[in-house]
């Protein structure tokens, strides 16, 4: 067994847990958000303040970075194309469906894979700031439509406790300043807890969501899924790979890298926007679910070939 599937099998195994715990009734499948709270809010900004000031540079801009931007916008424009002209479906719901075929859980997933798997949590930093910056902002400013004036929608991004993080420890590493360790010292220990409380609610939530009620029904959205579905585990990793390897020439644990950040599931904060925003719900928590359930075997395929 190589390195990578390894750590995959150690990341995966943790996540079974959470979802035996909810099983055996240890923790309810409400728990799920007190877990995933306090990896958002508390351990994984810790995890990633650290490992960002600590970080090459280099690293952080690397060309992964333009690999996925390549791939979010192929599967974004395809998704719209068909969603627009041929079936019609509103702004709201194609902007949502745009979002779920290429929005990826770059957080409680993307964080354990870049540290266990590819040894450096600060790989996936990069693109999650870009969906942070760039692409939630501009997904409100058209969700909105006029009722948030476009300073509001642009602030939004850095209430985010994973933007604020990323974004001090960069601005300690372009410094080059360290803190003392008495300082990194608790921050480290929180950060410890990052990965495995974020794969224990990810497992959780696996549980949860096979107990939970249906969404009401959309007409005809069960296609949207299909393609969102279809862009996301599929189309996705596979432009992110020909990109970085024919386009970009990236070998080694940059291809690895633009390939399985390509491969990770839908961000469940998909879900909240649409929500937020009354529209496109069903699509957003079927393509949660079902790139979920297929992210794991997915990526493990893929560690097992680049790896």
């Amino acid at each position: 067994m190589s390195g990578v599937v390894a750590a995959f099998a150690a990341l995966v195994s943790v996540a079974v847990l959470g979802y035996v715990i909810g099983v055996i009734g240890l923790l309810r499948a409400s728990d799920e958000l007190v877990l995933s709270r306090l990896a958002f809010f508390v351990a994984t900004p810790a995890l990633m303040f650290a490992t960002v000031s600590r970080a090459d540079l280099g690293a952080l801009l690397s060309p992964v970075l333009l690999t996925e931007i390549i791939a979010v916008a192929v599967t974004q424009l395809v998704f719209v194309l068909v969603a627009k002209l041929l079936w019609r479906r509103t702004t709201g719901q194609a902007t949502i469906g745009a979002l779920a075929s290429s929005y990826v859980n770059a957080g409680n997933l993307g964080v354990p894979i870049s540290l266990y798997v590819l040894g450096d949590a600060a790989l996936v930093a990069p693109i999650l700031l870009f969906q942070l910056l760039v692409l939630t902002p501009v997904s409100f400013l058209i969700l909105d439509k006029g009722s948030r004036s476009p300073r509001a929608v642009l602030l939004l991004p850095f209430r985010n406790p994973l933007t604020v993080a990323s974004l001090l420890g960069l601005a300690l590493a372009l410094s080059g300043i360290s803190l003392p360790v008495t300082v990194m010292r608790p921050i480290d220990l929180l950060g410890g807890a990052a990965v495995p409380v974020a794969l224990l609610a990810y497992g959780l939530s696996l549980y949860g969501s096979r107990r939970a009620e249906s969404a009401p029904e959309e007409e005809g959205v069960g296609k949207d899924i299909a393609l969102a579905v279809t862009l996301k585990a599929f189309a996705q990793p596979a432009l992110a790979y020909v990109t970085a390897r024919f386009a970009l020439g990236l070998e080694g644990t940059q291809l690895l890298a633009a390939t399985l950040f390509a491969a990770l599931p839908t961000a469940q904060n998909i879900y909240v926007y649409a929500v937020t925003y009354d529209t496109g719900r069903r699509l957003a928590r079927g393509a949660v679910l079902l790139t979920t359930g297929l992210s794991i075997p997915i990526m493990t395929a893929i560690g097992a070939v680049l790896g």
